[in-house]
């Protein structure tokens, strides 16, 4: 893993393009005239690596949910697979005729004991003041104070009644709690489901993340934040390091991490692998893995030297990250490295650089 700050590889990219199509303009000009052979370079350049391997991940959403039935009833709506959804749309519809019913009946009995509470209120009242003036029986008075708290009571009952078949009816509509896709129904129209009965399945696209599990020996190398390789047959990047699962499987000997990954280059149920350090950084010597000639009797690079002549240097490739590769072997950090062009050099020959110095620097930091 890489210490050194990460720069874009834009720049990369774009002296890739550009060298690609100078050199094979220039290369049919140098054929004509036996000129010097156009190339581009790159300064040879320590940086801090560690030996790493690679890992499997799954590209996950954390949002990712089976939507069930709260309540039991038959499936009057769904929606379609693919659907997109707002946090609180609705994703399936049950049949809510008897919900509604019931919200009807415990309205009436509200009304009811409120009726009840209009007249005993009042009616206690004047029995206290009868009372008073020794016009009325304590056991009447007596008997309309406890039928205005048993009606005081029934009325909480019936409210509470009300409440609780007005929230099943809500939830007869299933709504979505976060704005995602539908990627799956469970159940289909005219099905009757029950409470906890799963419907539909819904994924949030926008929050995703990369779960991975690596070896044990490499958590001692990883920390939250850190940044790693991640590539699929489609692309890499750098990805950081959300959290670690500090606790090892004892049958696997794996531990899980979570990564933070950019929604708009990875999909859902993607795989990809991740590059895990095995051991701490140290300073090496790299070079792009592009100015490597890998031949039967084993790697080499081409270095500029005096006059512009090339020579070969065989090199031992070690540890890599990204476009970077540890080297080993008769060079120096600062050398001149043939990155494109290198194929057809012969040892001796003399080249011309398409690259300035400055580029050459920029062109092996932008490999970082």
């Amino acid at each position: 893993m890489l210490i050194l700050q990460a720069q874009s590889n834009t720049f990369l990219t774009c002296w890739r393009l550009l060298a690609g199509v100078a050199l094979t303009l220039f290369a049919g000009i140098g054929n004509a005239q036996q000129g010097p052979a156009p190339v581009v370079v790159v300064r040879a350049q320590q940086v801090m690596l560690a030996p790493t391997i690679d890992v499997p991940g799954t590209v996950i959403s954390r949002n990712d949910s089976k939507i069930a039935a709260e309540v039991t009833g038959r499936i009057t709506w769904i929606a379609e697979v693919g659907t997109v959804v707002a946090e609180g749309d609705p994703v399936a519809r049950l049949d809510d005729t008897r919900f509604r019913l019931q919200q009807s009946e415990f309205a009436g009995q509200v009304d009811r004991e409120r009726a009840r509470l209009i007249y005993l209120e009042p009616e206690v009242e004047r029995l206290k003041k009868l009372r008073a003036e020794n016009n009325a029986a304590v056991s009447r008075l007596d008997q309309t104070k406890s039928d205005l708290q048993v009606a005081r009571a029934d009325t909480r009952v019936a409210k509470a009644r009300l409440a609780l078949v007005s929230d099943q009816l809500a939830k007869t509509t299933i709504r979505a709690p976060f704005a995602g896709t539908v990627t799956e129904r469970m159940s289909n129209i005219g099905e009757m489901v029950n409470t906890g009965s799963e419907v539909v399945r819904l994924v949030d696209p926008s929050a995703i993340e990369i779960v991975a599990r690596a070896p044990l020996r490499s958590a001692a190398f990883l920390t939250k934040g850190a940044v790693v390789e991640v590539s699929s047959e489609q692309r890499s990047e750098k990805s950081t390091v959300r959290t670690i699962v500090p606790f090892g499987n004892p049958s696997s000997h794996m531990f899980e991490m979570r990564l933070n990954v950019d929604p708009a280059n990875w999909v859902v149920g993607e795989s990809v692998r991740i590059a895990v350090p095995t051991a701490e950084a140290r300073k090496v010597l790299a070079v792009p893995r592009d100015a490597l000639i890998l031949r039967r009797n084993g790697a080499s690079v081409f270095r500029v030297g005096k006059d512009q002549l090339v020579e070969r240097v065989s090199v031992l490739a070690g540890s890599g990250d990204g476009d970077l590769i540890e080297v080993s072997g008769d060079l120096n950090a600062g050398d001149t490295i043939v990155v494109r062009g290198a194929e057809r050099l012969r040892p001796g020959q003399q080249v011309l650089v398409l690259n300035t110095d400055a580029e050459a620097s920029n062109t092996a930091s932008a490999a970082n």
